[in-house]
């Protein structure tokens, strides 16, 4: 199974990105997938999830600008990133499968975004 982010890249503040989580050997049909990020220092936090019946949360710093999004068919989920800002610089990374502590069964390699 593998997890692989892209999308990352270099912005300026105000800027967007949109970020790619493809999935291979596991299908996100039934699970909850989730973003998180780290930056510099800090702990990975979860930023946005989307549920199996495609409900979504996001954490207070990132709701209005941050749309998490998934497309069945091509097995991948998106974390379109709008009005960004400094503080939004880490590196993000994709999970899946969690099991009943909350602990991704599968995590990604990381996609580095940069905003000046």
């Amino acid at each position: 199974v593998q997890l692989v982010e892209s999308g990352g890249g270099s912005v300026q503040a105000g800027g967007s990105l949109r970020l790619s989580c493809t999935a291979s050997g596991f299908t996100f049909d039934d699970s909850d997938v989730a973003w998180y990020r780290q930056g510099s220092g800090n702990e990975r936090d979860l930023v946005a999830s989307i549920s199996s019946d495609g409900s979504t949360s996001y954490v207070d710093s990132v709701k209005g600008r941050f749309t998490i999004s998934q497309d069945n068919a091509k097995n991948t989920v998106y974390l379109q990133m709008n009005s960004l800002k400094p503080e939004d610089t880490a590196v993000y990374y994709c999970a899946a499968d969690f099991d009943v502590l909350g602990r991704p069964g599968y995590l990604g390699q990381g996609t580095q975004v940069t905003v000046s």
